[in-house]
């Protein structure tokens, strides 16, 4: 019997090809004689109302499984909900890239699900990022992220000038666009385009990425996983300042605002079927040696 009795799926129902996905999905899900509950917009939009469906957050409590379908950004959004309730997931890529979806619907999509459901798979527990915002009255904001904090100017083309402390310690005081506050996780994300190493995932550390900093000598830096970061930003700054979680969430400063960030207790476990490498998909997604093959 597998460990997975009840599965839940959820998705973006904006993303093509997920009623065929999930049609295989409940399919399998059926055969094996699996409890499926489906998120509640996405059942409604693939017209599976006969279904049993939940919100979001009550399938986190109530499922062995959750699956995700769509690409990176679905994923991300339900991690935040998901890790919660320490509930294991598995992508099923709709996306573009497709770093942690990274089961293809077109190659062997109940294949890897079943070997999923039959014990076989391997787990990365991936850290997320707590973020809270304290202005002079106290706690004014919370978030949390699985890819990246960044603090930015709010507005484009104008810098942000902010002091970097880490474990209380002193680091600089920059003029730049940004900071860019990245796990490994998102290390494939946001921070490789603004010059950010690749980090592997089970790398207990954070990377800092200055976006287009005021300096010649600037450079990202990592730093233990476990660091307690802080970002005050300058009361001279003319401009509201703008905390962005994974690219979805967003929190308005003041001038003068203080940025905590801190890993999270609680781990997202992801979930790959047999086979899964991390620099193979590096490969793949980010087209290393095109012209060469083992």
């Amino acid at each position: 019997m597998s460990e997975f009795q009840r599965v839940g799926l959820l998705g973006r129902r904006e993303h093509p090809g997920v009623t065929h996905v999930v049609s295989e999905l409940l399919d399998l899900l059926d055969g094996r004689g699996i409890d499926v509950v489906l998120e509640d917009r996405l059942a409604t939009l693939a017209h599976f109302e006969t279904r049993a469906m939940q919100p979001r957050d009550a399938i986190g409590a109530n499922v062995d499984l959750a699956v995700v379908i769509g690409g990176d950004g679905s994923l991300l959004s339900a991690a935040r909900t998901l890790v919660k309730h320490d509930c294991p997931v598995i992508g099923i890529n709709r996306g573009r890239l497709g770093f942690l979806t990274d089961v293809s619907p077109d190659d062997g999509l109940v294949n890897h699900v079943s070997s999923v459901l039959d014990g076989h798979y391997t787990t990365d527990k991936r850290f997320l990022l707590d973020v809270e915002v304290h202005g002079p009255q106290g706690l004014t904001g919370q978030a949390e992220a699985l890819n990246d904090v960044v603090v930015n100017s709010g507005t484009s083309a104008q810098m942000i000038e902010f002091q970097l402390h880490v474990d209380d310690e002193f680091v600089y005081r920059m003029n730049a666009d940004g900071l860019i506050i990245s796990t490994p996780t998102g290390s494939t994300a946001y921070s490789m385009s603004a010059g950010g190493p690749i980090m592997t995932p089970d790398l207990d550390a954070v990377v800092l990425v200055p976006m287009f900093p005021h300096s010649l000598t600037s450079r990202p830096m990592v730093i233990h996983g476990n660091s307690e970061i802080r970002i005050d930003t300058l009361e001279r700054n003319k401009n509201n300042p703008l905390v962005t979680c994974d690219g979805q969430v967003s929190l308005t400063l003041s001038p003068g605002d203080s940025v905590a960030v801190r890993k999270k207790e609680r781990a997202l476990r992801l979930l790959h079927p047999p086979g899964h490498s991390f620099y193979a998909s590096c490969r793949d997604k980010l087209r290393w040696s095109d012209a060469l093959t083992p």
